[in-house]
């Protein structure tokens, strides 16, 4: 059965994410049918009105669960889409044929969460405050962290980093090669936020890690280090993507249950090579630590007082520019 996907919000939020908690279940009730449990309510979503999205390669069946919202349907429809396509564009195709997207309206402003389930079918909840506007959802990232999560399969709960640093890391990269978000902007979170996923005191491996950063910024590190060493072994002509995509042609999405080895094995017979394997025997059970220093300078990154800039004589700058080319190019 499928397990329960936390979003990247909870995590961050720390101490605050009660406080949000609190806040929706005044704004809903703690008995809403939407809500309640700890699994997606695909009764109660069944049983709503749905508008039917056409995506690459499917159909997205949008409930809006009772509620007040200051956007229009069509302003969070467009939302929806522009996500989707994204998504669509990283993968080559939307990851399922079918998905029930529930949107909960709850209190508060712009995008309070999202959780993505598979046990009944691929499923995305989405929290949206009553409040938001038109531009907390033109910079929302949620939307396609759990979409991308459709396009693994479920694992246990111990590679949980796999699932949500893959979420991490081809978000903000799907969203720049669809012309939604700069490289420079992407690197320089990644520069910021990457060292949050290196190993601590007492810290194992990324293999059952209960620490926030190693599950999501360390899996983030994971795919990095995969994309790069997969682009260096094939003259930078295949990377990270076009390895998970061989996963979901096998099969591999998250409607399906697959231990992590056969996701990491399907994905480096794509692409030719041992490339994740060998990463997992590096650090999944061990606490390793890669130069993040070294590898930004190699990919020619360099952090300045209001972000990044670019060096293009650097080693690895052709890997860098072709992992956030548009379109994917």
């Amino acid at each position: 059965m499928a397990q329960l996907k936390p979003t990247r919000t909870a995590f961050l939020l720390g101490g605050a994410a009660a406080l949000l908690a609190t806040s929706i279940a005044r704004s809903v009730g703690t008995g809403s049918e939407f809500l309640s449990g700890e699994g997606m309510p695909y009764g109660a979503f069944d049983r709503l009105p749905k508008t039917d999205l056409p995506v690459a390669g499917g159909t997205i069946h949008v409930g809006l669960a009772p509620g007040t919202l200051s956007l229009q349907r069509q302003e969070i429809m467009g939302w929806v889409a522009r996500s989707a396509r994204a998504v669509s564009m990283y993968y080559g195709r939307f990851p399922v044929a079918s998905l029930r997207l529930l949107i909960v309206p709850v209190g508060g402003d712009g995008v309070r969460g999202g959780t993505t389930w598979g046990y009944r079918g691929a499923a995305i909840r989405m929290l949206l405050g009553s409040a938001a506007e038109t531009a907390d959802l033109s910079r929302d990232w949620m939307m396609v962290h759990e979409m991308v999560h459709t396009a693994l399969p479920d694992m246990n709960s111990r590679s949980n980093w796999l699932s949500e640093g893959l979420a991490v890391y081809v978000e903000p990269i799907a969203r720049t090669q669809a012309g939604d978000l700069t490289p420079e902007k992407i690197w320089a979170d990644m520069v910021r936020d990457m060292p949050l996923g290196l190993p601590g005191g007492g810290d194992g491996g990324l293999e059952g890690t209960q620490s926030w950063g190693r599950t999501y910024w360390g899996g983030a590190i994971f795919c990095l280090l995969a994309d790069i060493g997969i682009r260096k072994g094939t003259g930078n002509r295949l990377g990270l993507r076009e390895a998970m995509r061989g996963v979901l042609a096998a099969g591999g999405n998250h409607e399906v249950d697959w231990p992590i080895r056969r996701i990491l094995a399907t994905a480096d017979k794509t692409v030719g090579g041992s490339v994740l394997a060998g990463l997992y025997d590096t650090m999944g059970n061990r606490p390793a630590m890669p130069d993040l220093f070294g590898l930004w300078r190699d990919l020619g990154i360099r952090q300045t007082d209001d972000g990044v800039s670019f060096d293009d004589n650097a080693p690895l700058a052709a890997v860098r520019k072709a992992i956030t080319a548009r379109g994917g190019a």
